[in-house]
């Protein structure tokens, strides 16, 4: 079989301060870089992504795999028209130049919204069919926090979504999803789709699969596609994207459209039931560090805490101050904080050096009300070029490069700061500038649940905090305008009404 694999991932924050430009799919953050043709081929091995998965896929059935372009960057605000212009213009040139194919893959996030497009992956997939025709299969790995469009999900033969948050299971996912499609394929099947909205958004942090009720939604799956169930999947939604198609959905695949509905009906159902289980509890700031100073007495691991409404996964931009103030206010010794990208900082430990001490103004975002850079003498513990493979399981050994960085030491905590972002995600992401995370009391992580994979074995607590930054907790304290009418906010929580458009004042006859 002769077949085109492509990639193009983008998680969209609409109210982030930060847009992604073709940079920011150049760097990657976290995904490998802006990629084409036999790039893919070398650098999408033995990651932690779907193309990965796919991949090893094209060497179970001896594909003739024709790679396009591949591209990912970290969570933020719209994706610029030109930026998604130069990467869907590349995918389209290739697959024309590819000539005849027998099926398409492609690796998406479902979350993408543009500057023209709410439903990114629709114009990606709208574009694909253009070149290959209606006839040619089309099957999509996906993130389970997709916004989903019914449109999107009955134009392509399948789409297929992780089943784990935090991600471990991306390149798994990319695998089920490329063996779906040969299947497909090889037998000629055409399966039917269902499809079903539910009711509420959830935040984030309680999405987390490590836990229930999510993680019992998610084990349900696999005894729900069986016998003509092709393929069944729970998007959770990304929560602040203000668009129609925000939201939870089951999207689901069969040899019969009663199949495909009754596994639709089946997930949505379990959904329902699940609401009240969604509701979680998050601290201020110096509650959360007085709560982990308390529980860090008697335990065997440090105390890890999410500083959740920076986390650059979801449209953060990893630099608030919240949490690293209420650290130094407490006077917490053997804590450590990362990543606050702050490339001004970061020049000059390299300019000061190792060991140096000397005055800093640290993190600090424009973008975030109130939220000052911290004014402080640190000491230069270490230095580092800010290279190195982040090893645990959600990052999965993926090559990183945050920029010139470095760790200060204001009191006794450690801060790492980098020119570069990504999600503090990973061990690694403090042993590269000599901080050993399994020693400390206290770890304050930029990040939401992606952590959990990489510190939630070595964690004796994890709490949930609530500093200032572009990312609330609750989705009820967004300034939605566009949510599809009765959705409600969070977990028996508030329901979106639109706003009635304003009457114009007519003119007197």
């Amino acid at each position: 079989m002769r077949v085109a694999v492509a990639g193009f991932l983008h998680e969209t924050n609409t109210f982030a301060p930060v847009p992604a430009d073709l940079a920011a799919f150049q760097r990657g953050g976290g995904y490998i870089p802006l990629s084409h043709g036999a790039e893919i081929l070398r650098r999408g091995q033995n990651v932690n992504l779907g193309i990965s998965g796919a991949l090893r896929v094209v060497r179970l059935r001896d594909w003739d795999v024709v790679p396009l372009t591949w591209a990912g960057a970290i969570p933020s605000a719209p994706v610029t028209d030109a930026a998604f212009d130069h990467v869907l213009g590349r995918i389209i040139s290739d697959l024309r130049a590819a000539g005849a194919v027998d099926g398409v893959f492609l690796d998406l996030h479902g979350a993408m919204v543009t500057d023209s497009h709410d439903d990114g992956e629709k114009a990606v997939l709208d574009a694909v069919r253009s070149v290959v025709g209606p006839d040619v299969p089309i099957v999509a790995a996906l993130d389970l926090h997709g916004n989903i469009s019914e449109g999107f999900a009955r134009g392509v033969q399948a789409l297929v979504g992780f089943r784990t948050y935090p991600h471990v299971d991306m390149a798994e996912t990319g695998a089920r999803a490329a063996e779906l499609l040969h299947q497909i394929m090889v037998t000629g099947m055409r399966p039917a789709c269902g499809f079903r909205r539910m009711d509420y958004l959830v935040p984030i942090p309680f999405q987390s699969t490590d836990m229930a009720p999510a993680r019992d939604l998610y084990a349900r799956l696999p005894d729900i596609e069986q016998g003509g169930v092709k393929a069944v999947s729970l998007f959770m939604g990304f929560p602040a994207a203000d668009i129609p198609d925000c939201g939870p959905v089951a999207v689901t695949y069969a040899d019969t459209q009663d199949g495909a509905d009754r596994a639709a009906d089946q997930i949505a159902r379990a959904y329902d039931l699940a609401e009240a289980g969604f509701e979680g509890r998050a601290y201020q700031p110096i509650d959360a560090i007085a709560e982990a100073t308390r529980l860090s007495g008697a335990a065997a691991g440090p105390v890890v805490i999410a500083d959740t409404q920076d986390n650059p996964g979801a449209g953060g931009v990893s630099a608030t101050t919240g949490m690293l103030r209420a650290l130094i206010a407490a006077d917490v010794r053997g804590a450590a904080i990362g990543l606050i990208v702050d490339p001004v900082s970061a020049a000059r430990a390299h300019s000061l050096g190792q060991g140096a001490v000397g005055d800093f103004e640290i993190g600090g975002h424009p973008g975030v009300p109130g939220d000052l850079p911290v004014s402080t003498r640190a000491q230069v513990v270490a230095l580092s070029d800010g290279r190195f493979a982040a090893t645990g399981p959600y990052y999965g050994g993926t090559e990183m490069d945050l920029g010139p960085s470095a760790c200060l030491r204001v009191g006794g905590v450690d801060v790492v700061v980098t020119s570069a972002i990504a999600q503090m995600a990973d061990r690694e992401m403090f042993r590269f500038v000599g901080i050993v995370p399994e020693r400390m009391r206290v770890l304050v992580v930029k990040s939401s649940t992606h952590f959990r994979a990489d510190f939630a074995p070595i964690a004796a607590h994890i709490l949930i905090a609530k500093a200032p930054g572009p990312m609330p907790l609750d989705p009820a304290d967004l300034p939605f305008i566009r949510l599809r009418p009765g959705l409600r906010l969070s977990p028996n929580g508030p329901v979106f009404t639109p706003i009635p458009a304003r009457k114009t004042q007519e003119s007197p006859a």
